[in-house]
């Protein structure tokens, strides 16, 4: 019968494979591929099977940590890489990563002002809406929704009113 007791270690004790994911809440084989593309060192063998340090759940955590920032896993590369050798690689990912979550920051407020707009809008039929024609026509031109957003209402107070033109 397994025991709900927390997982007491020696220090220096190896973790097996299973540890580890039950430790750091990922799968087996999620460890196996961040060994395989190089973001958790391989593991010592014994008798065949992989033996981590425990400090490889800190590795594990930061890869989690990194991925539920938007990171992918070759970013993740690179932020790991020792920064001395890197020479600027880990600031140059980071702004880049930066620069990409403030556009997804506008792109998802500029929907979120386009359905509240819908929601709000007198039209019956949104295809009335001129607002709504103005950025059909902005889109089939070849403007994304953030930029022919703020060109179609210029953050007007009272979208509604503005759309019973």
């Amino acid at each position: 019968m397994p025991s709900s007791a927390p997982e007491v270690n020696r220090p220096g004790h190896l973790l097996t494979i299973g540890e580890l994911a039950r430790r750091a809440g990922v799968t087996t084989s999620a460890l196996r591929y961040y060994e395989e593309v190089g973001l958790l060192p391989p593991p010592v063998r014994v008798s065949g099977q992989r033996r981590y340090p425990e400090s490889a759940a800190r590795v594990v955590g930061t890869i989690l940590l990194y991925s539920d920032a938007g990171f992918t896993l070759a970013e993740q590369k690179a932020l790991m890489a020792p920064r001395s050798g890197a020479s600027g690689e880990w600031e140059r990912t980071a702004r880049r990563k930066l620069a990409e979550l403030d556009e997804r920051i506008a792109r998802a407020q500029a929907a979120r002002e386009a359905i509240t707009h819908g929601l709000r809008c007198p039209h019956e039929d949104i295809e009335q809406c001129p607002h709504f024609r103005a950025g059909v026509t902005a889109r089939l031109a070849g403007r994304r929704l953030p930029e022919s957003h703020r060109q179609l209402h210029g953050r007007q107070p009272d979208e509604a009113a503005a759309c019973a033109e």
